[in-house]
């Protein structure tokens, strides 16, 4: 019976920490979205190149991030079953139609091959229309290049081929337009 009691009391302090926690969310998110971006500052002395990694395209082609330098490019790691990258997702094909002649926008998806496939990602991205370039990490060879460890993450890099700024989480449009601002 006392078990039973402490197992009751346990359950209903988890439910309020989680709830308090939730509330606590709600309350500091929006204030916290356009501080999330990280920014490397750029000198001669502490330019970081955005290291190279080899994705594919839909078709199998090998795409190497080095084949994109020279225009600024924003580089995101994301999955189909993420419900953050889902919700960024309508933010970057807006700014993609927007200034995707400027800048090169690089979907990279982390295909897993069990749970998160070229099909899985392909279908996602035809049934919800979007027209931005995808490209599949198939052998986790981008990920692990750049340490990607939570989807999604978002690098910002400049038509040099220098990290500028990051950010792991999803992005509202004011931060998105934040780190494209500081590659333009």
């Amino acid at each position: 019976m006392k078990k039973k009691i402490l197992l009751i009391v346990l359950a209903v302090a988890f439910a309020l920490m989680i709830g308090g926690a939730s509330k606590l969310y709600d309350k500091f998110a929006p204030e916290l979205g356009t501080q999330q971006l990280a920014t490397q500052e750029q000198t001669q002395e502490n330019v970081v190149p955005a290291p190279d990694f080899t994705v594919y395209d839909i078709d199998g082609n090998p795409v190497k991030l080095s084949d994109h330098f020279g225009k600024p490019i924003v580089l995101n790691f994301w999955a189909s079953w993420c419900g953050p990258c889902q919700s960024e997702m309508p933010d970057f094909q807006e700014k993609f139609l927007e200034i995707g002649e400027e800048i090169t926008f690089l979907m990279v998806n982390m295909t897993d091959g069990s749970r998160e496939t070229v099909e899985i990602a392909s279908a996602f991205i035809r049934e919800k229309g979007y027209t931005f370039p995808v490209l599949y990490d198939t052998q986790n060879s981008a990920a692990m290049t750049y340490g990607v460890y939570s989807l999604p993450t978002t690098y910002f890099i400049d038509r040099q081929g220098n990290l500028v700024a990051s950010a792991s989480g999803a992005l509202d449009k004011a931060t998105l337009q934040k780190g494209i601002d500081l590659i333009k």
